[in-house]
């Protein structure tokens, strides 16, 4: 439907441009090489009015702010990134029309999501942001969006899954409890731009086409010897067969608790990987599952370093027979021998006393965390710890605390594997006075106050703020599944302490030391 515009053909060739507001929307109208064009007067890049942009040969216009150049027929951006829309004109009686009426929703739809490819392929925020809001504008579901880029992006993880992922479903969480659009809006991009951190400039990395039908005790297997498209090929099989992940988690959570697996993100991410399934649905279960079960197969199996040589004999003794009592204090400061033999001699105590015991070590020891190891400079490679090293200990746990409820059997590794977060930290552990000062008296609170400032964190990489997330997450889902627990003060003193304490990212001094020893020492 065309609306006019009460401006004459004859007056837009006096003037070369005038702009027409109706209903909302200001349109630039051009005249250039006897042709007539209508466009949108905002710059798709950052809202500038085109209108006081410069006209040149070949119908090219350029935004004077920032120099880009749009087509003014098409309105593909020459230089530059976004097209600016452009509209249907009509001739009646020397008057101009302009077709004002929205495009289809479906076309709007694809637009949206070509940009968004585009701003993930770049890594470019503010682009992914615009999409999104042109996604929600034209009636969709922004998380429409994030599955749009899991599918996409999935090639591009050379080892699999990322924190990208395991934090995906948590950020949602956030945008559910938004108290403003903007907030909402502010925590679905999270994600999005993690992905498009993960993967910029990454190859394409395929992932294996063979389907074999589900079975679980050889998907196990396929993990155990690092056969990548063995264990693709049954997973494949399971989305063939449309099996849900609830009954994939139990193989799955075993796979990742079969070793101590990159420093336990194996048991995190099989959690993780369930809970964004079960948020985005079908649209996401293969990505995830494919980049999950790849990086099942490429983990590092840490209890082969020699720090953990300890534990593959603690597991075989394991037999449930230790009835010593279990407590907190019983495994602070003690290496990873002394803190495993303690997980064995209490083997025979109800399984919840010797976890509470083993989340309050590792309460003690975040709470407690020496941070004059982070401003070393002098310090060896292998003493590079942070916050990160201390936090997973939680949010370790608390995914081996819901694998384990599909596998019981499971227990006797994630508690061990617990242990070795606990022995090896304890290096790094200043005990001192902390508890009062960073004592929380209103944990719900706490917890809501904390996951707000989130929204707008000013963390330029996304792992650091995910991270926060995520440990905020579990300890509020070890609340509510434990609120008296003999740790709860302890853990959420050390939560406190961790999200204030500001965290050193970039080590230049001993970089530059590391890497002179490194080469002097290479032979």
């Amino acid at each position: 439907m065309f609306t006019p515009t009460g401006i004459k053909i004859t007056d837009l060739d006096r003037s070369g441009r005038k702009l027409v507001r109706h209903g909302g929307k200001q349109v630039l109208l051009v005249a250039q090489g006897g042709q007539v064009f209508a466009m949108a007067n905002r710059c798709p890049h950052e809202g500038y009015p085109l209108s006081e942009g410069t006209l040149g040969p070949d119908c090219v216009l350029t935004c004077n702010w920032h120099n880009w150049k749009f087509d003014l027929g098409t309105g593909a951006a020459l230089i530059g990134r976004d097209p600016v829309r452009t509209y249907r004109v009509a001739d009646r009686d020397g008057e101009i029309l302009i077709d004002l009426s929205d495009p289809p929703a479906e076309r709007q739809r694809a637009r949206a999501l070509q940009g968004l490819e585009a701003g993930l392929a770049d890594n470019d925020r503010t682009r992914l942001a615009r999409e999104v809001a042109r996604l929600q504008h034209a009636g969709f579901d922004a998380e429409l969006a994030l599955a749009h880029a899991f599918q996409i992006r999935n090639a591009r993880l050379e080892d699999g899954m990322t924190h990208a992922h395991a934090a995906a479903a948590d950020w949602l969480l956030l945008a559910d409890r938004a108290p403003t659009e903007e907030a909402r809006l502010a925590a679905r991009l999270e994600p999005l731009g993690h992905i498009a951190w993960d993967t910029e400039g990454a190859g394409e990395f395929p992932y294996s086409e063979g389907v074999a039908g589900w079975d679980a005790g050889a998907f196990v297997a396929a993990i155990e010897v690092e056969d990548e498209p063995a264990a693709l090929a049954r997973i494949r099989g399971a989305l063939a067969e449309r099996i849900p992940y609830a009954r994939l988690r139990g193989p799955i959570g075993e796979a990742a608790l079969a070793h101590y697996a990159d420093f336990g993100h194996c048991a995190i991410y099989a959690l993780k990987a369930g809970q964004l399934i079960d948020r985005l649905g079908e649209a996401v279960a293969e990505p995830v599952l494919l980049a999950l079960t790849r990086m099942l197969a490429r983990a590092t199996r840490e209890e082969r370093l020699p720090e953990f040589r300890h534990y593959a004999r603690a597991l075989a003794e394991w037999d449930g027979s230790g009835n010593a009592a279990a407590r907190a204090e019983d495994f602070t400061g003690t290496s990873v021998e002394d803190t495993l033999r303690r997980a064995l001699a209490a083997s025979g105590r109800p399984m919840q006393q010797l976890y509470d015991a083993l989340i309050g070590a590792a309460a003690f020891n975040l709470l407690n965390l020496d941070t004059g190891f982070m401003e070393a400079t002098g310090n060896p490679i292998a003493d590079n710890v942070g916050w990160l090293d201390f936090t997973h200990a939680l949010t370790f746990a608390n995914a081996c605390r819901h694998l384990c409820e599909d596998r019981p059997e499971l227990w006797p590794r994630a508690a061990l594997q617990i242990a070795l977060f606990i022995g090896r930290n304890r290096k790094y552990v200043a005990a001192g006075e902390h508890l009062p000062r960073w004592r929380v008296d209103d944990r719900a609170g706490f917890l809501s106050g904390r996951m707000q400032t989130l929204y707008d964190h000013g963390l330029p990489e996304p792992i650091i703020a995910c991270h926060r997330l995520k440990v905020l997450v579990a300890l509020e889902d070890e609340l509510n599944a434990a609120p008296d627990a003999p740790w709860a003060e302890t853990m959420c003193a050390a939560v406190n302490r961790y999200l204030d304490t500001p965290m050193k990212r970039h080590h230049g001094l001993r970089l530059a030391s590391q890497a002179l020893d490194f080469v002097a020492k290479e032979g």
